[in-house]
């Protein structure tokens, strides 16, 4: 399943390259008081070095590569729109931390919602201890709604990044229940941790007893993009195990390992563990 996806991602992104623009020159206009989305081309595709010596293989090495190269300058500063553009992605980054997973997103997967140990945003930016923790609350309505001692406990947790998790969550949920059907494992109910930390999977495997636990996490944002989700596994998690017990599967948005594909790889990954009954680095590659 993941050498099919593989082979039909790797052959698109052959055609993407083979089809990029000689020139994509990009420039921030204002007409009628309305100034364009800054935002809205790929950095892949925006280039303004003036005469280059080879301007298409710049543009073939910047589809490669999502970091700010050819922006050019004005003077010793960088140039107006490449400024504009760097205070967009810093303030699309701010808001993924800021921003609550949206209610409709939630309840349109059958979410569970709980919360950690923090009470509020600020506080689950400052003090991580707490987003490792449940909250009681919590721990009692997971102890009633959740699988006593399931093989496989699937949670969400909006970690530094609602926006990776509205982007990515539901795809990758679906993809690992659909493998992990193949190999005719069940999951239960999806639990979802409000103001969680990684570390908040060691206590849902305390909780809940479960084999295997799987934890979709939004991670810290930078500026090339907001939107990338981890996964982490761990083969009977508890606070008594140390961070190298975890397995992960990190860089899941559209620009890094789609949502899709990381689902099937996360389910086989899962099947592993459960065989092996080992996870982290002890797990060998």
């Amino acid at each position: 399943m993941v050498r099919d996806v593989l082979t039909d991602f790797l052959t698109d992104k052959k055609a993407d390259v083979a089809a990029a623009p000689v020139a994509a020159q990009q420039s921030c206009c204002v007409e009628e008081g309305f100034v364009e989305d800054v935002s809205a081309a790929s950095t892949m595709d925006q280039f303004f070095v003036p005469d280059p010596f080879n301007r298409e293989g710049y543009l073939t090495m910047k589809q490669y590569t999502p970091a700010r190269i050819g922006v050019w300058r004005a003077g010793p500063r960088y140039n107006t729109f490449s400024m504009l553009r760097f205070r967009a992605d810093h303030a699309t980054a701010q808001d993924s931390v800021f921003t609550d997973v949206g209610d409709k997103f939630l309840s349109d997967n059958g979410l569970i919602c709980g919360q950690s140990n923090c009470g509020s945003r600020d506080e689950h930016v400052t003090r991580p201890d707490l987003g490792r923790q449940l909250c009681e609350e919590t721990k009692a309505l997971f102890s009633q709604k959740l699988q006593k001692s399931p093989k496989v406990l699937l949670m969400v947790g909006d970690g530094l990044s609602s926006a990776a998790i509205e982007a990515n969550a539901a795809i990758t949920l679906a993809a690992i229940k659909q493998g992990l059907k193949g190999y005719g494992i069940e999951v239960g109910p999806i639990p979802f941790v409000k103001f969680c930390r990684v570390g908040a999977m060691d206590q849902m495997g305390v909780l809940t007893g479960a084999d295997v636990v799987c934890v979709l996490i939004g991670e810290r944002p930078g500026l090339v993009t907001s939107e990338s989700m981890s996964a982490y596994l761990a083969y009977k998690p508890s606070p008594d195990r140390p961070e190298s017990w975890r397995t992960v599967v990190s860089n899941i948005h559209k620009g890094g390992t789609p949502a899709a594909e990381a689902g099937a790889h996360l389910a086989s990954l899962i099947k592993r563990i459960l065989d092996e009954k080992i996870s982290g680095v002890d797990l060998k590659q």
